[in-house]
Parts: C-alpha cells; sequence; structure tokens
C-alpha cells in the first residue's frame, strides 16, 4: 500500500517540490496552503499529471490548533490513515534588524514556525499513536545549529527552539510506534529565501555569492528528500547539504561556477 503524507504549505518552493516527487513515486498526497485558491490551483495541476485518486487539497491555518486537527482528520478521512507528516509550512522575515521589524509580522512568524509545529505534533503524535504508528518531520532551517545571522533573529530563534523541541520529542517518543524526525534541505532557492532581501539589492547581490556556492534549486533537492524519506526506516535525520558536501563545494567553488538566479 502506497503511503499517504501530508505535507503543510505544500503548494510553493519545497514542499510543492516534495509534494510532485511523492506522487511520482505513486505516494497518496495530501496539498495543504492558507489559501484556497492556492490549494485548488495546484491540485488541479497535478491531477493532470498524476492518479488524481491520490491528491486531496486541504486549506487552513497551522497556525491554529483547531486547524491543525481538521487537516488530520481531512486526510485520514480520504485515505484512512497518515503515514508521514511534514512540518513544512514556515515564514520569514525582510533582513532588519530586530529593532526595526514590525511587531505584527514577529508575531505571525513565531505562531507560524513554532506554535503552529508544537500545535500540528501534539495532534500528529497523538493520532498516530492511536493508528498504530507513523513518522512525523519537522523542518530545519538557518538558526536550527546555532549559526547567527544579522537581520534574522526572530527567524533564527524560532529554527533554534524546533530543533530543540524536535530533540525534545525524539526522546519522549522513543519507546512509542511514532519517529519523530528532522528534516534539513539546505539552502534552497525559495520565494521565501529571495523575500529575505526585499528592497536590498546590494545586500542580495553580495548574498548571492553566497548562494551560488551553497545553494541548490528545488528541483534538485527535493527529489534525494522525498527518496529518503520514504526510505526511512529509523527515525534517522533527513539532510541534504551534509558537511563533506559542503567541504566540496567550497573546495570546487573556483571553477565549478554556478549561478541559481538565472
Amino acid at each position: 500500500m502506497s503511503k499517504v503524507i501530508v505535507i503543510t504549505g505544500s503548494t510553493k518552493g519545497i514542499g510543492y517540490g516534495l509534494a510532485q516527487e511523492f506522487l511520482k513515486r505513486g505516494c497518496r498526497v495530501v496539498i495543504n496552503s492558507r489559501k484556497q485558491a492556492d490549494v485548488q490551483k495546484v491540485e488541479a495541476e497535478f491531477a493532470s499529471k498524476y492518479p488524481k485518486e491520490n491528491i486531496a487539497g486541504f486549506a487552513c491555518d497551522i497556525s491554529n490548533y483547531e486547524d491543525n486537527q481538521k487537516l488530520f482528520d481531512f486526510a485520514k478521512s480520504k485515505f484512512g490513515r497518515v503515514d508521514v507528516w511534514i512540518n513544512n509550512a514556515g515564514l520569514s522575515m525582510i533582513r532588519k534588524m530586530f529593532w526595526e521589524q514590525p511587531v505584527e509580522r514577529m508575531k505571525e512568524v513565531v505562531d507560524t514556525n513554532l506554535l503552529g509545529v508544537m500545535y500540528s505534533s501534539q495532534i500528529v503524535i497523538n493520532e498516530m499513536l492511536k493508528q498504530g504508528g507513523g513518522q512525523l518531520y519537522n523542518m530545519e532551517g538557518l538558526g536550527s545549529d546555532g549559526r547567527i545571522a544579522d537581520g534574522l533573529a526572530v527567524y533564527g530563534s524560532t529554527k533554534r527552539a524546533l530543533n530543540y523541541f524536535t530533540k525534545s520529542l525524539q526522546l519522549e517518543t522513543k519507546n512509542t510506534s511514532v519517529q519523530v524526525c528532522l528534516l534539513s534541505p539546505g539552502i534552497v532557492v525559495t520565494d521565501l529565501l529571495i523575500k529575505d532581501y526585499e528592497g536590498m539589492p546590494e545586500k542580495f547581490e553580495r548574498a548571492k555569492k553566497f548562494f551560488n556556492i551553497l545553494g541548490d534549486k528545488v528541483e534538485t533537492v527535493t527529489p534525494y528528500l522525498a527518496e529518503k524519506i520514504l526510505e526511512n526506516k529509523d527515525g534517522k535525520k533527513v539532510a541534504w547539504l551534509t558537511t563533506p558536501k559542503v567541504f566540496m563545494r567550497f573546495m570546487t567553488a573556483g571553477f565549478n561556477k554556478r549561478n541559481l538566479f538565472k
């Protein structure tokens, strides 16, 4: 039986790429975003390329506890169970100093990146325990490993906290049928990344040099991640940009010119 996979924030970026790769591999996938129009658009697009019966879409706001429950209930009603749940939905902020950031956006980022993941994790673990098991993936990002970048105090703090939270869940679920895993896509060129530099063309030009060394496009990263998730029997971390890969990228940067922003 093909796996049932729920991906939050999957109408664009990494989430969209993962959804497409899982569908290519015969999985049944639930598409999610906050906007119904976005969900319907992607659902129709995928239905033109993959078996329609393997695709379902549900619009909700994962920063709302009840919406997370509704999303799980919808997936279960459509496909009978949820084998893999990926907390991919996330928000970032324009790269400004912390004291310049709008309070409203700060709250949105924390509510989505951290509190929303906590909400969904509690619901998903409880539901997966009832059904006899499953895997929950939380998405790493800049700040997860403690690295600090100016202008990303809020976003980086949510990812650092998310790392601690996920490892705590791994400890608490180690003797259960549920596996809590970390998913690390590395630096991926998405709208989320580019919007960080909105209104700062000079800073973005400098950042491009770094991104062109360590970054990748969605279509490069997501096939690997999807394969590793489907192969993951032990609940291990699934990572694209490993330390050896980082080392090799820097070693070959002088003659391996890349341009991810054409």
